[in-house]
């Protein structure tokens, strides 16, 4: 185990605020990151709501199915996405799509120029803890909150996809949320090499709905939902609201308006 690895791990073991993520939990002290004008005009932007009715994910710590936070905030972003010009396809807004390497075949078939895959987090098995809630005996873990950012050196265009997760996770930092750095714990499950600690940005080579895609791609972990005031707090509008204007800024920045521009005449000569 590497220096930078063990000391981690001796984070994650001993520091609350480190583990519970404090920071970043009041709506007062978030900061919108707003854009005039439509700045995403001409970019295709495909969103894909995560898991399907038959496995529908995570379950919250009130018993709420991971997919049916991931279409909420879906909604949310894809309506603030729009509003900054961009056309938005929803991958999976019927939770029937089973295949995970089908979801950036879907994409691509839409002519997307990017893929974003919306979940909601858990944590290892291992934190678990019993609470009752509506006379119903229920999993909880208060250990971990916050977001995290995935990416894969797999992916067709790694490089953007890498770029595009850095600056996601800076937007969502710069927002005022926090991530959460349970992913990198050095357990089966876990162990995903940091690419940034500070702002929550993970290396998941192996990831399917991401090494698949022929086009940039990444995964957004919104919250942690076992996590019992995080499962509300991802449920607020305000918090939807602002991760929409976060990816708004990152997508700016990464597909900026004279690249699709001069996209858009290429397309034209057939080149």
């Amino acid at each position: 185990m590497s220096i930078r690895r063990a000391f981690l791990a001796l984070l994650l073991c001993i520091s609350p605020l480190f583990a519970t993520g404090q920071e970043g939990t009041d709506p007062a002290k978030w900061k919108k990151p707003e854009f005039t004008g439509q700045p995403l005009a001409g970019l295709r932007v495909a969103l894909d709501v995560g898991h399907y009715r038959l496995k529908p994910g995570a379950m919250s710590a009130r018993g709420v199915p991971e997919l049916s936070f991931n279409l909420a905030t879906t909604r949310v972003i894809a309506g603030v996405l729009e509003k900054a010009g961009a056309t938005v396809i929803v991958v999976n807004a019927d939770g029937l799509v089973s295949s995970l390497a089908e979801r950036p075949e879907i994409a691509a078939r839409e002519k997307a120029d990017v893929f974003i895959s919306i979940h909601h987090d858990s944590v290892n098995d291992k934190y678990l803890r019993k609470w009752t809630h509506g006379g119903v005996e229920r999993d909880y873990a208060d250990n971990f909150r916050g977001y995290s950012v995935f990416t894969s050196s797999k992916n067709a265009k790694a490089g953007i996809s890498r770029e595009l997760a850095l600056k996601v996770g800076a937007a969502l930092y710069g927002s005022g949320l926090r991530p959460t750095l349970h992913h990198a714990e050095p357990i089966q499950g876990e162990n995903r090499p940091l690419l940034d600690e500070t702002t929550g940005v993970y290396e998941f080579s192996d990831l399917v709905v991401l090494k698949s895609a022929s086009l940039p791609a990444i995964l957004l972990e919104c919250g942690v939902i076992i996590h019992r005031e995080e499962e509300m707090m991802v449920q607020m509008p305000e918090y939807q609201d602002l991760i929409g204007h976060a990816l708004v800024q990152a997508l700016a920045e990464v597909f900026p308006a004279g690249k699709r521009e001069k996209k858009g005449l290429m397309k034209l000569f057939g080149k």
